[in-house]
């Protein structure tokens, strides 16, 4: 069992990146930040459950989408509400782009490997009689076809793709980042597996360490992500 100050730790620690994503969430939905590109409104909340509240710094920098404008129309026809955004991503500096499609990439990754995890332990599965084999290869799965997922939502509306084209294009665009990052995950959710093998998904502790691995996912991803877009292989975000 890991220790009293590492639990105490993890608890606080995941609860203010829960309350992190709860604040940007309300900021998107309630306030009207509504993103430029659709799923990046699921990609921000996400992504602040691992980054925790150091990630309200990007959101806050270069992140968080402008306010709703009010058009004013001529008394006759009265007055409505329009949102608008700057679609210019070629503004958009590169390590910030990098950064936004680093953190889609790891959104859909996160999301597959803590609903992996969860089914794992709960189904008892295993791979050559290792829960924990079973565990990865059920978050690699899942993992996959959310990372597809969520890349579909990126790339299909800005090339104007169907479904059968937007598919494809999505794992072309996404294969590789997704790779990148679930090596640098699975490296730290080895490493925790060696140092506390007895942690389960009911454990605080457990959580924590999943937010470091995906930290360090984001960081092996984040390179593949600036040369696919360096290349053309991925849309600038």
């Amino acid at each position: 069992m890991p220790p009293d100050w590492l639990q105490h730790v993890a608890l606080f620690h995941v609860l203010l990146s829960i309350g992190s994503a709860l604040l940007v969430t309300a900021d998107i939905f309630l306030l009207g930040r509504r993103q430029p590109m659709a799923i990046m409104d699921a990609v921000w909340p996400v992504t602040l459950l691992y980054f925790g509240p150091a990630g309200l710094i990007f959101y806050g920098w270069f992140g968080r989408a402008p306010a709703p404008r009010r058009e004013h129309h001529d008394e006759e026809h009265g007055h409505h509400q329009g949102h608008h955004h700057d679609h210019r991503h070629g503004d958009t500096p590169m390590w910030q782009a990098t950064f936004n499609g680093a953190c889609h990439c790891g959104a859909g990754c996160a999301l597959g490997d803590t609903l992996g995890d969860w089914l794992a332990f709960g189904t008892g599965f295993a791979v050559a009689g290792s829960p924990f084999a079973g565990s990865l290869l059920l978050s690699f799965v899942l993992a996959y076809a959310l990372g597809i997922v969520f890349q579909f939502f990126s790339v299909a509306p800005m090339q104007g793709l169907g479904l059968r084209d937007g598919l494809i294009a999505a794992v072309k665009a996404d294969t590789l980042s997704l790779l990148a990052y679930e090596v640098g995950m699975f490296a730290v959710m080895g490493l925790r597996a060696w140092l506390l093998p007895g942690l389960h998904p009911t454990s605080w502790s457990y959580w924590l360490f999943m937010q470091i691995a995906m930290l360090g996912g984001f960081a092996t991803t984040y390179p593949v992500n600036w040369w696919l877009v360096a290349r053309g292989f991925k849309e600038k975000m």
